[in-house]
Order: structure tokens, then C-alpha cells, then sequence
């Protein structure tokens, strides 16, 4: 009788998933962003709604494209799409959003490198240490 390796489920890649989240949490921020800047009235209704909600799904959907070609270049231009933003609101709400946004930056960026860090080191374990040997 021969026994069988159990089947070993191959990990997800993490930095993809890490940006994936990165980006879901920004769309998050950018809703919660966007009820600030409707609370202050700081443009119109629609204006602040068209603009707020557009960039939160843009962000949602740009989640889905991480991965593939141009996604992580989608990102980047993503960040500075809120830095921009955060740069705009008024005075009262602009310094706290610039900080909130370079943080959010800045897990973009540690999602990127801490990621692909990740799955290059998995890869080398995995090349070390074959399945079924």
C-alpha cells in the first residue's frame, strides 16, 4: 500500500495582497473623507459626492487590477490622485488628511517592498525544499 503526500495548497502571493488591501482601506478613507467634506460643505453636493465616490471605486476597482500588467503603476498614480485631493479639502480638514494620506503612502509602499520581499523568500524556500521529496 502506498501512502500519498497530502496536497499542499500553494500560498497566495503577498504582495498583491497586501496592496490589494492598501487599496480597499484607502477606498474606505476616501468614503469616510468624502462625508467630511459634504459635512463642511466645502463644494456642492454633487460635486463632493461625484468626486469622492468616483475616487472610492476607482480605488475598489483598481484592487481587482493589482497583479496584473500596470496595476502596481495604477496604484501610484492612485496615491498622488489622493494626495491631491487631501491638498484641496479647506484648511480645517487639509493638514490632518495630508497626514492621513502620506500614511497611507507610506503602507503602499511597505506593501510593495514587505511583499514582493515575502514572495521572493518563499520562492527560495520552495526551491529548497521540494514537494514530494
Amino acid at each position: 500500500m502506498t501512502t500519498t503526500a497530502p496536497a499542499v495548497r500553494r500560498k497566495r502571493p503577498a504582495k498583491p495582497q497586501f496592496s490589494q488591501t492598501i487599496l480597499v482601506l484607502e477606498a474606505c478613507l476616501v468614503l469616510f473623507a468624502t462625508l467630511v467634506a459634504y459635512g463642511l460643505r466645502v463644494a456642492s453636493t454633487g460635486v463632493v459626492w461625484a468626486v469622492g465616490g468616483t475616487l472610492a471605486l476607482v480605488l475598489v476597482l483598481a484592487s481587482g487590477l493589482v497583479g496584473r500588467r500596470g496595476g502596481y503603476a495604477v496604484g501610484w498614480v492612485l496615491q498622488g490622485w489622493l494626495l491631491a485631493a487631501a491638498i484641496v479639502l479647506p484648511a480645517v480638514a487639509r493638514d490632518i488628511a495630508v497626514i492621513v494620506v502620506l500614511v497611507f503612502v507610506g503602507l503602499w509602499f511597505a506593501a510593495l517592498r514587505i511583499g514582493g520581499r515575502i514572495d521572493r523568500e518563499r520562492a527560495e524556500y520552495d526551491a529548497r525544499h521540494p514537494l514530494g521529496t
